[in-house]
C-alpha cells in the first residue's frame, strides 16, 4: 500500500486517518449537527475508504505458470480425476444385464467416446471452465458471475463489494443481450429462477459428495469377489465403511498434501488402465475401434429403442465426476485442469473403455461385462490391479469431498448458508479449504448410504440423476453468460446450446426412470439442501432490512449541550452521557467509516454512559495467507471525542484474536497519536520525542484508561418475528422460524475469540423481522 500513509520506523501500522490536533496539516471538516471535534483529516478518511474499496473488491483468482502450474496440474490429477477415472470399474456392468452383441457393444462404446469428447472435453474443458467467478467454479459461481453483470441479487449492506458490479455499457452489447439482460433484471420470477437453479446445482453436487465415495469404494472392494467368490456382502460393506472413515479422517491434512499424495496413485491407475486397454485391443478385437464413428452410437439407440434409451442411465456413469472438473476450479486453475485432463486422463480413459470392449466382445464365458475391469486386466496383474483399484477408489472420493468444501465457501460468501468453521490449508494455493463440520457430516452420510445400498448397481441408480441434472443446469447458465457477459452472437450461442442441451436432455430422460429404484434419495437430499440455502438467504434479507435502521451517523445519536457536555440527541431521550473510566473496544462487524457500530448505539442508549476512551474495532479478512505488519492496521479518528476507528486487515493464516489483542491495539493507537512527534536521533540508536501539551494529554488519557480497565464489548442480536398480516404470512412465519432456529444453533463469526472472558461484555438487543 505504498503511498497510502506513513509507516513509522516501529512498523506494524498504516496511518491513513486523522492527524494530531497540533498538526499543521489538519483540516477542519464538517461534522454532524451538534457534535464537535477539533479536527478531522479529510485526506486520511478518503485514503481509508480507498483501501476499504480495494480490500472488498480484491481479486481472488490466482494465475500460475512454470513450476507452480505443473504442481497445480499434478495436484488436480490426484483430486479431480479419481471419480471420473474410476468409472471403468462399473460402466459396462451398469449398462448391460446380459452379454451384449458386438454391434451393441461397439454402439455403447461409441456413446462413451463421444460423451467424453463432447460433454467433458469440449463443453467443460473449453467452454464451461471459462465461466469462472474470479477463479471460482460450480453452478453457484456462474450465478455469482451473472450477478456482477446484471442487477439480479440483493447485496448484503454490511458487506458492500462482496459482488462487484461490472455491468457492460448498453451500447457495447448485442441487441439480443440487451433485451435478455433487461428481461431478467425486471422480472422477479426470472431472478428467483436463476437463484433456484444455482442453488439446486450446488445441492446436487453435494449430494454427489455423499454418493461418490460409497460408489467408488464399493466398486473396488466388490472386485475381491473375482478372486474370492465366498466373500459375503456384509464383509464387503464393512471393509468399505472402514476405508471411508479413514478417508474422511485424513481430510484435515488439506487439499495440497492430499492431492500431491494421491496424484501418483491416480497417475498409476490411469496408466495401468491405458496399458490394459492397449493389451486387450491388440490381443482380442481391434475392430471395436470403429466406435469412433458416431454412426454406431445412433444405430445403437435406434436399433434397441426403449431398451437402448434406458441403458443411457448406465452409460452416463462414464462421465460422473465431470462436475468436479468445474467445482474444484478454485482449488487449482483452468490451465492446470486442462493440462491434466487433455494430457493424461482423457486419452487413458478412452483407451481403457476401448480395451474393455475388445475383451468383452471376445469373451467366451460371457461374464466379463459383470465386472469389466478385473476380468480384463492382463494375466499376472490381478493382485496389483486389486491394490491399485482400491487405492484409486479411495482417491475417487476426494474429488467430491473437495468440491463440497469449495461450493460451501461460495454459498457462505453470498449469505446462502450460515458460517461454519473454515480452515485454509495452503499458503500457496489460496482457495484450498477444509471444513470440519461438513467433513464429518459427509462421512456419516456416506457410511449410511454404503450400508443401505450395499452394491454399485443400486447406488448407480441413485447416482446418475444428480450428475446429469447438474450438467444440464451448467449448460443453461453458461448460455446466459455467453449472451450477457461474453456478448457472443445469439445464433452462435443457440447453436451450441441446442447441441449440449439435447445431449443432456436425452441422458436426463433416461436417468429419471431410475427415480423409483434409488434416485429418489439424491433428489430428496438435494431438495433438503436447496431448501436450507433458500430459507437462510430469505432470512438474511429480512435481517438486513430490519438492521437498516441501525445505521446512524454520530451526530444523529450524540450532541454537545451548551456547557460542552455530551448528550443523547432528543429523538433518543436527550439524557446526559457520563464518562466511565477505562478503554472500551467495541466490535464493529460492518466497518463503515461514517456510521457508528450498532453495539455502541445500544450501549450508550442503555447505560447513558461511555468509556473514557472508545475504540471501534473492525476485522477485515482478505483472500491471502497473511498481511504484512506494515499494512495491517488502518486507523482514523471519529467526530466523537476520544474515539478511534481501527480496522485490522488480516489474511487467513494470521492469528489475530489473541489474549493480548487489547495491548496490541493500544500500541498502535499510541504510534498513531505520536507519529508526527517522534524523530530518530542522527545515529539511529535512540529517538527524541517532542510532544505538544495536547498530544501529551491525549497519551495520558489513553494510558490512564488502560490502567483502569480494558473491556471488550460485543453485540448480541436477538431476532423476533414481527406480525405481518399477509396472504403468505404463514409461509413467511414458518421460513423465518426455521431461519432463526438455524441461526441460534450455528457458529458465530467470532467463535474463535481468544480473549479474557472476564473482560468481555455482551450487549443484547432485539430486532423484529
Amino acid at each position: 500500500m505504498a503511498g497510502e500513509g506513513e509507516i513509522t520506523p516501529a512498523g506494524h501500522i498504516q496511518f491513513v486517518g486523522g492527524t494530531n490536533p497540533a498538526s499543521k496539516s489538519a483540516r477542519t471538516s464538517p461534522v454532524p449537527s451538534g457534535l464537535m471535534e477539533k479536527s478531522v483529516d479529510l485526506d486520511g478518511e478518503e485514503k481509508a475508504r480507498r483501501i476499504a474499496d480495494q480490500d472488498k473488491n480484491q481479486k481472488r483468482k490466482q494465475t500460475y505458470s512454470g513450476f507452480m502450474l505443473a504442481w497445480a496440474a499434478f495436484q488436480s490429477t490426484g483430486v479431480i480425476y479419481g471419480d471420473i477415472g474410476t468409472s471403468p470399474l462399473y460402466v459396462y456392468s451398469s449398462t448391460f444385464s446380459h452379454q451384449p452383441s458386438w454391434i451393441d457393444l461397439v454402439g455403447a462404446l461409441s456413446i462413451i467416446i463421444w460423451s467424453l469428447t463432447l460433454i467433458v472435453t469440449v463443453k467443460y474443458c473449453f467452454i464451461v471452465l471459462r465461466a469462472d467467478d474470479d477463479g471460482q467454479g460450480g453452478t453457484f459461481a456462474i450465478y455469482s458471475l451473472l450477478a456482477r453483470y446484471a442487477h439480479i441479487v440483493r447485496q448484503d449492506p454490511n458487506a458492500v463489494g462482496t459482488v462487484q458490479l461490472e455491468r457492460h455499457d448498453t451500447n457495447e452489447m448485442k441487441p439480443a443481450g440487451r433485451r435478455f439482460r433487461r428481461f431478467i433484471e425486471n422480472s422477479v420470477a426470472s431472478k428467483f429462477m436463476l437463484k433456484l437453479v444455482g442453488v439446486i446445482g450446488v445441492s446436487m453436487v453435494m449430494a454427489d459428495g455423499v454418493l461418490t465415495p460409497a460408489q467408488s469404494v464399493l466398486g473396488a472392494i466388490q472386485g475381491i469377489t473375482v478372486a474370492n467368490p465366498d466373500l459375503t456382502r456384509s464383509a464387503i460393506v464393512g471393509i468399505s465403511c472402514a476405508i471411508l472413515v479413514a478417508l474422511f479422517a485424513i481430510q484435515p491434512f488439506g487439499t495440497a498434501k492430499l492431492g500431491t499424495t494421491f496424484a501418483p496413485i491416480v497417475v498409476v491407475w490411469l496408466l495401468f488402465n491405458m496399458t490394459s486397454g492397449i493389451y486387450n485391443l491388440v490381443q482380442y478385437d481391434y475392430t471395436v475401434l470403429k466406435a469412433f464413428s458416431p454412426y454406431f452410437a445412433f444405430s445403437y439407440l435406434i436399433r434397441n429403442g426403449h431398451d437402448g434409451w434406458k441403458s443411457l442411465g448406465g452409460l452416463l456413469l462414464a462421465f460422473t465426476g465431470v462436475e468436479a472438473l468445474f467445482a474444484d476450479l478454485g482449488a487449482f486453475s483452468k490451465r492446470a485442469i486442462q493440462i491434466s485432463w487433455l494430457g493424461l486422463a482423457y486419452p487413458c480413459l478412452l483407451i481403457a473403455y476401448i480395451g474393455q470392449a475388445a475383451y468383452i466382445s471376445a469373451d467366451a464365458t460371457e461374464t466379463a461385462f459383470t465386472n469389466p475391469f478385473f476380468y480384463t486386466v492382463p494375466p499376472g496383474t490381478f493382485y496389483f490391479s486389486m491394490v491399485i483399484a482400491v487405492l484409486a477408489a479411495i482417491v475417487a472420493s476426494q474429488a467430491m469431498i473437495t468440491s463440497s468444501f469449495q461450493l460451501l465457501t461460495q454459498v457462505m460468501r453470498l449469505s446462502y448458508f450460515p458460517h461454519i468453521k473454515t480452515v485454509h490449508t495452503s499458503e500457496k494455493f489460496h482457495e484450498q479449504v477444509y471444513m470440519p463440520l461438513a467433513n464429518w457430516l459427509l462421512m456419516v452420510g456416506t457410511v449410511v448410504v454404503t450400508a443401505v445400498y450395499n452394491n454399485t448397481t443400486s447406488l448407480g441408480n441413485a447416482y446418475g440423476v444428480c450428475v446429469i441434472v447438474v450438467t444440464f443446469i451448467t449448460t443453461c447458465l453458461v448460455a446466459v453468460v455467453a449472451v450477457i457477459i461474453w456478448r457472443l452472437p445469439s445464433y452462435l450461442v443457440l447453436f451450441f446450446f441446442l447441441i449440449f442441451a439435447a445431449l443432456d436432455g436425452v441422458y436426463i430422460s433416461s436417468a429419471l426412470v431410475k427415480v423409483p429404484d434409488g434416485a429418489w434419495f439424491t433428489i430428496l437430499l438435494s431438495a433438503i439442501l436447496s431448501s436450507v440455502f433458500i430459507i437462510w438467504r430469505f432470512g438474511k434479507e429480512q435481517q438486513w432490512a430490519a438492521e437498516s435502521s441501525d445505521r446512524l451517523l454520530p451526530g444523529h445519536l450524540l450532541a454537545n449541550d451548551s456547557l460542552g457536555d455530551l448528550r443523547l440527541t432528543q429523538p433518543f431521550g436527550g439524557q446526559k452521557i457520563s464518562d466511565a473510566s477505562g478503554l472500551g473496544i467495541f466490535f464493529d462487524k460492518v466497518g463503515d467509516l461514517q456510521n457508528i457500530p450498532v453495539v455502541f448505539t445500544q450501549f450508550v442508549r442503555k447505560f447513558k454512559a461511555r468509556p473514557s476512551i472508545i475504540l471501534f474495532f473492525h476485522m477485515r479478512p482478505l483472500s491471502q495467507p497473511t498481511v504484512s505488519h506494515e499494512e495491517r492496521f488502518v486507523i482514523t479518528r471519529t467526530s466523537i471525542p476520544a474515539c478511534y476507528r481501527v480496522t485490522l486487515r488480516h489474511g487467513y493464516m494470521d492469528d489475530i484474536l489473541t489474549p493480548d489483542l487489547g495491548r496490541i491495539l493500544v500500541e498502535q493507537i499510541i504510534l498513531y497519536i505520536t507519529r508526527d512527534y517522534s524523530t530518530p536521533s542522527p545515529d539511529g540508536s535512540a529517538r527524541s520525542v517532542h510532544h505538544s501539551p495536547e498530544v501529551q494529554a491525549e497519551l495520558d488519557a489513553l494510558n490512564k484508561a488502560c490502567e483502569d480497565q480494558t473491556v471488550y464489548i460485543m453485540g448480541k442480536e436477538v431476532m423476533k418475528i414481527g406480525k405481518k398480516r399477509t396472504i403468505g404470512g404463514t409461509f413467511r412465519w414458518f421460513f423465518l422460524e426455521v431461519f432463526l432456529w438455524i441461526r441460534e444453533n450455528s457458529r458465530t463469526k467470532l467463535a474463535d475469540l481468544n480473549i479474557d472472558a472476564d473482560k468481555l461484555v455482551e450487549v443484547g438487543f432485539v430486532k423484529q423481522i
